[in-house]
């Protein structure tokens, strides 16, 4: 459950950037938190082989199966709207912490990984190999030596079209009916009613 450089979080840090030692939840409550949290914990272990092999039986659909994928879905993923579509293969991390709206269409190889929420919302289309990234890791050396690790959700609002390509980091919320050209790097928030581009992914002009 690794991915990008995006800021990581500060709450719940101690010393030289390791959790607090005074804090005593499971490795699986500090992760629901978004807060630091070591993967290598069997209830992380479990939850999360659960949802691949739920992946890989999605992957493994033709599309002619079309119930069979819809049923799928539904067991993997944590909600998704009538008349959406997905096609495989797909990539998640947890799946439950996937929402996806009414109508929506995302094309090949959409990599989700979800640690923390992933909110996609209403009549949303996504190109293919499009990665929505939330998990984050220490900037300090040493915490990330020892596979502490967190997550920050990403939001998608309702009508936004990601293009090809496009990777949106940790944290990053896009605002309704916005459009992110084609293999754009999202490092940061982007407002409503735009169209964004780049690496890293800037305005450059209203819809």
């Amino acid at each position: 459950m690794t991915n990008d450089t995006s800021t990581p979080p500060t709450h719940g840090i101690g010393h030289h950037g390791y959790p607090d030692p005074s804090d005593t939840r499971t490795m699986h409550e500090r992760m629901l938190a978004g807060d630091l949290y070591l993967a290598d914990d069997p209830q992380i272990a479990e939850t999360s082989a659960t949802a691949l092999d739920l992946q890989d039986a999605y992957n493994q659909t033709t599309a002619r199966q079309r119930p069979l994928r819809r049923a799928l879905l539904e067991q993997m993923l944590g909600g998704i709207g009538e008349g959406s579509e997905i096609r495989p293969p797909m990539y998640i991390d947890l799946g439950a912490n996937i929402t996806i709206g009414a109508r929506c269409f995302v094309n090949f190889s959409l990599t989700a990984l979800d640690v923390a929420a992933i909110t996609i919302g209403d009549d949303v289309l996504i190109g293919p190999n499009v990665q929505l990234l939330t998990p984050t890791h220490p900037v300090e050396p040493g915490p990330r030596r020892d596979k502490w690790e967190a997550a920050q959700p990403i939001t998608i609002g309702d009508n936004v079209w990601l293009g090809g390509g496009v990777i949106v980091c940790p944290g990053v919320t896009i605002g309704a009916n916005s459009v992110i050209g084609a293999g754009a790097v999202v490092t940061r928030d982007i407002p409503a009613d735009v169209v964004a581009v780049g690496n890293p992914a800037r305005v450059i002009r209203s819809i």
